[in-house]
């Protein structure tokens, strides 16, 4: 009978363990020093070795001829372990035995010393499913077993153990394996096979598996009993129905050219194939992630680039997209992938979110109005960009024929016109209504918008010198905001750069000051104001 590829390589010895070194040289350590403790857990991801290190340590522990740590796998303990017949070593799935009597009936038994082999080791999977009450059912036992008792837990979802569970125990992480690695470990076992694969197929797998070297293995299972001859990556990409890099790279391509045409005929092709949609959301949202990384972080490690795409494909997108633009993109894509769990027509949501991506236009939230002015800037930066001050040639009338006169006389060349320093009728009212808005709330607003005797503009050159009625006028008018502000109204009006100054006119109180009104009125009402004096007393 036919016996899956990862089932059939699945690691014996430690030293077969890919990707999880630092586990297995504590343990192998652990099991030559005889320091061995009364239970383990095992955390991590899918396919990342928990079930495999567990067996490979019942093994070792119970093994008559261990070496160096490892088990030998010859004696009858590590045979009867590998063919499940021995029944000191009980593998339980937590998910379906998950009830407070399974583990009640677990202790029960537990206290019972080994039958064939050394010790009695129990190996339960997915702990974290167990119920509350299996778990205090459970405490008690793996605080202080029996000698002869090793509890080996694992678990994909440690943030749902308890914490009185996880203090009883050596807890052991294993991380992702590398993309390099489980490609390695595929090109190994298709060569142990007789599968011949391109080295660029294994790494492609290896990418696909996401960490899992269970999940790499399965899809080499599939993709080689479908192919004859060498497997290549079009053939992975047609056995998992998915898109492919150069696919997804033409889709985002169209995104920055705002293609939307070619990127919905692009779809329809790869739907009318029969190609997975969410893979193909998937593949676009880890290419514009890789591009986010390469943008960002330009130097960062070959690690952090799960390679959709090839590097040549890499390079040439780079340059057509800034990081506001990939950022909305992604943000587009990851929403539209966590809809499809309630979409009624997934067809139709990746059509309208390829329409988005083409058109930024159509989104008029922050990130989209962002990247929008981000392109912008790029394109006046560059110069590609030219803003005309007149209308264009067809706009204007064609210029009349010049005629010739018989005897053209020599004459000298007329010199520039000076800049004149009359100001244009209608100025002041014109400055006025600009800046009133920004000044009325100043505390020289009111000379400024109110009173026109109280400032008196004369223009001199380049500059707007504006003649105030006294000192306490200029005091009140004169500062930077003020001269600011004036200074772009007046260049706005005149068409050039203007700088503005302010100016006594001269001494004393002008007689339209409103302060003089003010004062008359004091003089001649003197119980207005009271000022109060103090005595002296001697």
């Amino acid at each position: 009978m036919y016996q899956a590829l990862y089932r059939k390589y699945r690691p014996q010895t430690f030293d077969d363990v890919v990707g999880q070194g630092s586990i297995t040289q504590v343990l192998r350590t652990q099991l030559i020093t005889g320091k061995l403790s009364h239970a383990y857990l095992f955390t991590g991801s899918r396919g990342t070795g928990k079930t495999t290190c567990s067996k490979i340590l019942a093994k070792a522990v119970n093994c008559l001829n261990p070496v160096d740590g490892n088990p030998c796998n010859c004696c009858s303990a590590c045979r009867s372990i590998d063919d499940g017949s021995c029944m000191d070593v009980l593998e339980i799935d937590a998910a379906s035995n998950n009830g407070v009597d399974n583990v009640r009936g677990l202790r029960e038994d537990a206290i019972y010393a080994p039958a064939e082999v050394k010790m009695r080791v129990y190996i339960i999977d997915e702990v974290h499913m167990l119920s509350p009450a299996a778990f205090n059912a459970l405490l008690k036992i793996i605080e202080e077993p029996p000698p002869h008792l090793l509890f080996i837990l694992a678990t994909t979802e440690l943030h749902k153990v308890p914490v009185t569970i996880l203090s009883r125990c050596q807890r052991f992480a294993f991380r992702r394996i590398t993309p390099e690695d489980v490609a390695h470990r595929i090109s190994y076992v298709a060569y142990e096979e007789g599968i011949e694969i391109e080295p660029e197929a294994a790494a492609l797998l290896g990418r696909l598996a996401d960490g899992a070297l269970r999940d790499g293995l399965s899809l080499l299972d599939q993709c080689a009993a479908g192919v004859e001859g060498t497997l290549r990556t079009e053939d992975i990409y047609r056995c998992l129905g998915i898109a492919g890099a150069r696919q997804a790279a033409d889709l985002l391509r169209t995104a920055a050219t705002h293609d939307t045409k070619t990127a919905l005929t692009i779809l329809g092709s790869q739907y009318s194939e029969g190609k997975d949609l969410a893979a193909l959301l998937d593949e676009l949202i880890s290419l514009c992630r890789d591009l986010l990384v390469l943008k960002t972080a330009p130097g960062c490690a070959a690690s952090m680039i799960t390679g959709v795409c090839t590097d040549a494909e890499m390079k040439g997108l780079l340059p057509l997209f800034r990081t506001e633009e990939l950022l909305r993109i992604t943000e587009l894509l990851q929403k539209t992938a966590a809809d499809f769990q309630r979409s009624s027509n997934r067809r139709i949501d990746v059509e309208l979110c390829l329409i988005r991506m083409c058109d930024p236009a159509l989104d008029l939230d922050a990130a989209s109005l962002s990247a929008r002015i981000a392109r912008l800037e790029e394109t006046i930066a560059s110069g590609s960009l030219v803003v005309r001050s007149e209308p264009p040639a067809s706009a204007r009338p064609a210029p009349a024929a010049p005629v010739q006169p018989k005897q053209p006389e020599a004459r000298p060349k007329k010199a520039a016109a000076p800049v004149s320093d009359e100001l244009p009728e209608g100025f002041w009212a014109e400055l006025v209504s600009r800046v009133k808005t920004e000044l009325l709330g100043s505390v020289g607003g009111y000379f400024k918008v109110s009173e026109r005797s109280m400032l008196q503009p004369a223009l001199q050159g380049d500059t707007l010198l504006l003649l105030c009625a006294s000192d306490f006028v200029k005091t009140a008018v004169d500062d930077d905001k003020t001269r600011q502000i004036l200074s772009q109204s007046a260049s706005a009006i005149l068409h050039r750069p203007i700088q503005v100054s302010f100016q006594v006119r001269k001494a004393g109180i002008s007689a339209d000051d409103p302060l003089n009104e003010f004062m008359r009125r004091g003089r001649e009402h003197p119980g207005i104001f009271h000022v109060k004096e103090d005595k002296k007393t001697d």
